[in-house]
C-alpha cells in the first residue's frame, strides 16, 4: 500500500512539470497567436526594401522561425551598415508573450521609456563578448539586414533569446531602436 502511495506521489507530482518539449509547443502557440494579428512574410525582400511602419508585416528572418522582425522605422543597410565588434547601443521594451498568451497580462520591461537607465550594448558578432552574448542572437540579427538607426518590432523566441532565460522558454516581444556610440 505505502508503494501504491509512494507511485501515486510521484505520478501527481510528474504531471505538474512540463516536458522540454511541451514547453517548446506551448512557445510556439504563444508566437503564432501573437503573430496571428499581423501580416507575416516568410521571405527577406530580395532588394532589402522592406515595408515600414505600426502596419508593416512580420518579416520572419531566420529559418527555422525564431525571429520575426517588424520594421517601424530603417536606415538602409548598406548606407549605415554595423561593422563587427562596433559597439551598437539600444534602447528596448519588452513583452513576455506566454504571460499574454496564458494570463493576458500585457506588461512591458526595459529601459526604453526611462531615460534615467542607461542604454545597453553589444559588440555586433562577437559573441564570445559577454556584452554581445547575454542578449542572445535574435537581438543583433535584424542588424544584417537594416542600418544601424533603426527601429524594429522583433518576436523572438527562447533559443535566440536572452542566455539567461533560455531554458525558461519563454518569448518575448521587444521594441528595439538602435544607435551608434562609444563605450
Amino acid at each position: 500500500m505505502l508503494l501504491g502511495v509512494i507511485t501515486l506521489m510521484v505520478t501527481a507530482s510528474c504531471s505538474k512539470n512540463k516536458s522540454y518539449a511541451e514547453l517548446l509547443n506551448e512557445e510556439r502557440r504563444a508566437t503564432n497567436m501573437y503573430l496571428a494579428g499581423f501580416r507575416v512574410v516568410n521571405d527577406i525582400p530580395e532588394d532589402r526594401n522592406f515595408e515600414t511602419g505600426k502596419d508593416a508585416p512580420f518579416y520572419r528572418i531566420d529559418p527555422e522561425g525564431n525571429v520575426y522582425m517588424q520594421v517601424i522605422k530603417a536606415t538602409k543597410h548598406s548606407d549605415d551598415a554595423a561593422a563587427y565588434n562596433e559597439p551598437i547601443f539600444f534602447r528596448y521594451m519588452r513583452y513576455d508573450l506566454l504571460s499574454w498568451y496564458n494570463n493576458g497580462t500585457w506588461e512591458g520591461e526595459g529601459n526604453a521609456s526611462e531615460m534615467s537607465l542607461s542604454s545597453t550594448y553589444f559588440l555586433y558578432s562577437n559573441f564570445t563578448a559577454t556584452s554581445s552574448a547575454q542578449y542572445g542572437y535574435g537581438l543583433q540579427l535584424p542588424l544584417t539586414y537594416i542600418g544601424v538607426n533603426s527601429e524594429v518590432n522583433l518576436v523572438i523566441r527562447s533559443q535566440y533569446g536572452t542566455t539567461s532565460e533560455i531554458s525558461y522558454v519563454r518569448p518575448f516581444m521587444y521594441n528595439v531602436r538602435y544607435f551608434r556610440g562609444k563605450i
